[in-house]
């Protein structure tokens, strides 16, 4: 059932004043307070629906008006914002020593395609690709506080590059591939002549990866003080540049490791039940051949909560990581029954 916005809600008033001076007039204020209003109390938070359920609005573009073309900044709002949230939650956060910032991305689906940077996005989950937005996100975790401090739009290489529209006008003849593999092939061959059009090369500069994106979130949080002491982050993000950044800002870090991996044999010693050695072949050994390898005694019980896992620790080295801590992990009664 859809409600009717009559009003900024009474949370929306009761903290919505520390922002009064960023907006010029009365009216870009309450348009402020209204889509907040719209994002908690409607199940459809879209633009559209949000405007329709506000009452009092004569003109129903003024909404969109507000957020494309009122002379305010979403920068400094944020930036507001964080430094009030971390004003209001300081006497309930836990020790910075055990505060987290998480690092992952997300997709915002939509079902038109006027949006800007609007892209098809590869979905993880279910193996397609919709429609969205792809923003990568940072979000910080102190006990019982939790709040999302920044975002970065990621973009596609070939829609940040305009990429097809340069490959025609520089290659007309020749059609673009639409598999995965034969597509990568292609860029192999047109893009170092691609990158002799100096429009094409300005755009290429502007590209960022999630990487990047990552690394730009990881400062955000340092310039706003956000105290945290470990930086989280999924498989996807680990990478040599992420982990050197998070080294050189005194952060500890995990991450998830894919099972491919490799891992550097002469950096550890496993040993069999009995205590032996047990011999590696060659100078690399993925996670996923080593993870057999391990004695199930060598595995200990660490609950969490109401929940026990059965691990196992070792310090490896990782090419281009350098040294970390690998933590082996299963559920129930070990890896025999997991």
């Amino acid at each position: 059932m859809q409600l009717p916005i009559v009003g900024p809600a009474p949370i929306v008033t009761a903290h919505a004043k520390i922002f009064r001076d960023l907006f010029e007039n009365r009216c870009q204020f309450h348009h402020f307070q209204n889509s907040l209003t719209g994002l908690i109390v409607l199940d459809n938070k879209s633009l559209a629906n949000i405007t329709r359920c506000v009452l009092e609005s004569a003109d129903k573009t003024n909404l969109s008006r507000f957020f494309s073309e009122a002379p305010w900044f979403q920068e400094r709002v944020n930036d507001r914002r964080l430094t009030y949230l971390l004003q209001q939650t300081q006497a309930v956060r836990g020790p910075k020593a055990d505060a987290v910032l998480i690092l992952d991305d997300t997709l915002c689906e939509h079902v038109g395609s006027l949006f800007d940077y609007v892209d098809r996005h590869y979905n993880h989950g279910d193996d397609t690709y919709p429609l969205a937005h792809n923003p990568v996100t940072s979000h910080y975790v102190s006990g019982p506080v939790r709040f999302p401090v920044d975002l970065r739009l990621y973009r596609r290489y070939e829609e940040c590059t305009q990429w097809e529209t340069f490959v025609q006008k520089h290659f007309p003849d020749r059609p673009i591939p639409r598999t995965k593999k034969e597509r990568a092939r292609f860029h192999k061959d047109v893009d170092p002549i691609l990158l002799e059009d100096p429009n094409f090369q300005k755009l290429h500069q502007q590209f960022r990866t999630k990487i990047d994106l990552g690394i730009a979130l990881l400062e955000a949080a340092m310039q706003h003080k956000v105290p945290f002491r470990v930086l989280l982050f999924d498989s996807w993000y680990l990478a040599e540049e992420l982990v050197s950044m998070a080294r050189y800002r005194k952060k500890d870090w995990i991450s998830l490791l894919k099972k491919n991996r490799n891992l550097e044999t002469n950096s550890f010693v496993l040993k069999d039940a009995a205590g032996a050695p047990i011999r590696l072949e060659g100078p690399h050994i993925a996670v996923e051949d080593l993870v057999p390898r391990i004695p199930p005694t060598a595995y200990r019980p660490v609950t969490v909560r109401d929940k026990t896992y059965w691990t196992f620790t070792l310090a490896v080295r990782l090419p281009g990581l350098g040294k970390v801590r690998l933590v082996v992990s299963f559920k129930n009664n070990g890896p025999a029954k997991s």
